[in-house]
């Protein structure tokens, strides 16, 4: 059985009528001897103290609510009630007091506060009677009143039988009446009690009694009674509020009264509920369902009266749109079509979709696109609100528009570019309006939402036009802030918004293969969003990273032979060695990169690594990647060999032909000219590999003579010259190629004593030791054991295939 099942909270009910949380813990329910009988146990997940014994009594009313509530009263002052998390851990302990007391678990409540023969004879009484009495509508009654009231408020059976009585008396009218006099008479005590009888009357839940307290003539003295709780010192001023302070704004006259009366009595009844009634606790909320369902039935009215009103809505387009509308005007307007939105909500689906396609033919979207471009902060927010109701009940309708739009209009005042220009100019510091603007943007692009035809065009024609028309406006922060190499605005709020326009190119990058190839090959997208690695906020260096990776982990030949080319590893290295020894996100996100290289064995961007990188790299051992990867580059390089050895020999030209002295020539003068060239490496072009066992009979022979050379060549490798690292300075084949200028990488290694054991440093997150046998890996791979049989120096260059 698992925990989350029988995991509950303890509430006890204090005498404020509050419930106080007496802590978390795991219940069971088991036989106590002290107590005689099967008992709940509730023992703290902290500590394992007990929180809760309890018997469980065959006679105690214990209630089951909402699925995962039990309540029941231990004494006459002493509530109770067990919150679980699980609906599951809930029935099964109500299983077991339903067992104890002999009861159907289907039942909510096991005993009823009245006698079970009383029940019976209420349930055949006809239900036209009076069931229960009340007392006569007097001044001197009220406490009297208050008390019943509040006393049927545990049993569902007798709420039933009050409200019944209540409705039949025309009860309501009379207790307002009541209000005026005590008011009138200044009766505090009165009044106190009138405010637990109204308060207990609407929480009977019952529509019929809603109907009457809601209507014209009594809304008013409800709220008046809802004033006077007897908690306060002084009473609230609610009707003061919803008559002189709240003022009803009609952005065009409302002709129709059945409507306006609809829409004052939807106000008013939320103010109720939001404002003057206490938050219901766990225990009440079901109490005040049937008020919950009373406002959402009055917004469906109120929108469907309004739809239907075509008159009235193509007003409210025009004011909308109209250049000569003022701006006050035109923020009531819009602030007027959010709310209609947020009504909307409540429509059901069929409904909902009658309505958004009444918008959209009465002009919603050019509509939006006016009002978006405005320098109104307000009635910019309030736009993107109902843009962003649009593009969630149907992003197609909104991807239609905007590439009927293309055909007539300049890029700058395309719908789709006025939201992205809103998204790049946002002034708020923490960018709270791009976040929402980016997520209807990428809801537009996003190719699962888009119409699956029998031809696919308005996946193909909607991303044509996107890449065409608006892609040039989204990255052109991007590219403007990395124009030369460096990052030229380095603030918080630049940062926010470059790391949001990443996010949404890296969806692209998941999702429009094409498109965006197309794209990143064209601008060289990579190479500048990798200058943001030297960025001093790491969120954004991680960004940056994700682009990259996302892009590599397509495994695509056309993006590798881009990075290759362009040398774009370089600044990755050089993000991971200015890190240092510090293991952080940015260390792991790094290594993890060339991890993901390494086990799905990209060749071409293994041997680039390798050949470009592997002297800065092979310093760090509390990771076998990069170790892993040079394994890897020589694996292929005798691959290569043994396929140039396989040709038959009729086959071979003599150019390819070489003895042993020739070829120990050649390398001499390859290692030499490495050493002035200052690491210059050149790449072999990488074949195809064959599979391991096509390997040459004389393979150990082979791996034998290299050793042996690699020996002789260790003094070519780069010492440590003091603790604080040493430098390498590359001239990148790749870089050459495109005319850059070749960049420095530098090492910062963890600095080592000359017995080899590790020395420890303030920043250093994992201590690195040169003893094989102590060495302790933050990932183990499957082939550490073989890889750490094999000699730990640095293995030497490669001569090149062919001449």
């Amino acid at each position: 059985m698992s925990d989350t099942r029988r995991r509950v909270k303890v509430y006890t009910l204090n005498e404020d009528r509050q419930w106080d949380d007496r802590g978390t813990g795991h219940v069971s329910s088991t036989y106590v001897e002290e107590l005689k009988g099967m008992s709940l146990l509730v023992r703290a997940e902290s500590d394992g103290s007990l929180l809760l014994e309890s018997k469980i009594n065959p006679n105690t009313a214990y209630q089951k609510q909402q699925d995962t509530l039990i309540v029941w009263s231990e004494a006459e002052n002493y509530d109770l009630a067990l919150s679980f998390q699980e609906k599951a851990g809930c029935d099964e302990i109500w299983e077991k007091i339903c067992q104890v007391q002999g009861k159907d678990p289907s039942v909510e409540v096991t005993q009823d506060l009245i006698d079970e023969s009383e029940e019976e004879r209420f349930e055949e009484m006809p239900e036209t009677s009076h069931l229960i009495d009340l007392p006569t509508c007097e001044l001197n009654k009220l406490e009297e009143i208050a008390d019943l009231v509040t006393s049927v408020l545990s049993s569902p059976i007798r709420r039933e039988k009050l409200a019944l009585a209540l409705e039949n008396e025309g009860y309501i009218k009379k207790l307002l009446q009541l209000f005026q006099a005590c008011e009138n008479l200044e009766n505090t005590e009165g009044l106190h009690h009138l405010y637990e009888i109204i308060r207990g009357i609407l929480f009977l839940n019952k529509a019929t009694l809603f109907e009457v307290m809601f209507s014209d003539e009594c809304i008013m003295d409800v709220v008046g009674c809802l004033e006077y709780d007897p908690a306060l010192a002084q009473p609230k001023r609610h009707r003061e509020f919803l008559t002189k302070t709240a003022k009803f704004k009609e952005v065009i006259p409302i002709t129709d009264s059945e409507l306006r009366q609809k829409i004052h009595q939807t106000y008013r009844v939320q103010y109720i509920q939001d404002i003057i009634l206490p938050t219901p606790s766990v225990f009440e909320e079901n109490f005040l369902s049937t008020l919950t369902s009373f406002i959402f039935f009055n917004k469906v009215e109120i929108v469907s009266m309004l739809q239907e009103d075509e008159k009235f809505l193509s007003e409210v387009f025009a004011q909308l749109t109209d250049e000569a509308t003022d701006d006050d005007k035109r923020r009531e307007l819009v602030n007027f079509f959010k709310e209609f939105c947020a009504f909307s909500q409540t429509l059901q689906p069929q409904n909902r979709d009658a309505f958004f396609k009444t918008l959209a033919k009465l002009g919603i979207l050019p509509a939006l696109e006016i009002v978006m471009g405005m320098d109104d902060l307000q009635v910019r927010s309030a736009a993107t609100d109902i843009f962003s109701y649009l593009v969630e009940f149907s992003p197609s309708m909104v991807r239609e528009f905007v590439m009927q739009e293309a055909q007539q209009s300049d890029d700058d005042i395309l719908l789709i570019n006025v939201v992205i220009e809103q998204m790049i100019c946002d002034t708020d510091p923490e960018l709270g309006g791009a976040v929402q603007l980016m997520g209807l943007l990428r809801t537009l692009i996003d190719p699962e939402n888009m119409l699956a035809t029998t031809n696919k065009t308005e996946k193909s024609e909607f991303l044509n036009f996107f890449y065409n028309h608006c892609m040039h406006v989204l990255t052109a922060p991007l590219l403007t802030n990395t124009s030369e190499d460096k990052c030229e605005k380095d603030n918080y709020q630049t940062a926010q918004l470059l790391a949001l326009i990443l996010e949404l190119l890296t969806f692209c990058v998941e999702h429009h293969t094409y498109h965006i190839k197309n794209y990143i090959m064209n601008k060289d997208l990579l190479r500048r969003v990798l200058v943001l690695m030297n960025s001093k906020h790491t969120f954004l260096a991680l960004c940056a990273l994700r682009f990259m990776r996302r892009i590599i982990g397509l495994k695509d030949e056309f993006y590798n032979r881009y990075i290759t080319k362009g040398n774009l590893f370089e600044p990755v290295i050089n993000a991971l060695l200015d890190n240092g020894t510090r293991y952080n996100l940015l260390n792991s996100a790094v290594i993890e990169l060339f991890e993901f290289i390494r086990v799905e064995d990209i060749k071409s961007l293994t041997a680039h690594i390798v050949e470009n990188f592997y002297k800065a790299l092979e310093s760090i051992e509390y990771v076998q990647t990069f170790k892993g990867l040079k394994t890897k580059y020589e694996q292929e390089k005798d691959r290569q060999n043994q396929k140039l050895n396989s040709v038959p020999s009729i086959l071979r030209s003599n150019r390819f032909r070489r003895d042993a002295k020739a070829l120990e020539e050649d390398e001499e003068m390859w290692f030499n000219e490495d050493e002035e060239e200052e690491g210059k490496v050149v790449v072999a072009p990488v074949e195809k590999s064959k599979p391991e066992d096509d390997f040459p009979d004389n393979y150990e022979k082979f791996m034998e003579t290299k050793k042996a050379k690699e020996s002789e060549d260790k003094e070519n490798l780069p010492k440590r010259t003091s603790p604080g690292g040493f430098k390498f300075t590359f001239s990148h084949s790749a870089s050459a190629a495109n005319g850059t200028n070749s960049k420095s990488v530098v090492a910062q290694t963890p600095p080592a004593t000359s017995n080899g054991s590790s020395s420890k440093t303030t920043n250093l997150a994992t201590s690195v030791t040169a003893t094989k046998g102590s060495l302790v890996g933050l990932v183990d791979y499957p082939d550490d054991e073989e890889e750490d049989e094999e000699e730990e120096t640095s293995p030497r260059k490669r001569p090149r295939l062919g001449s």
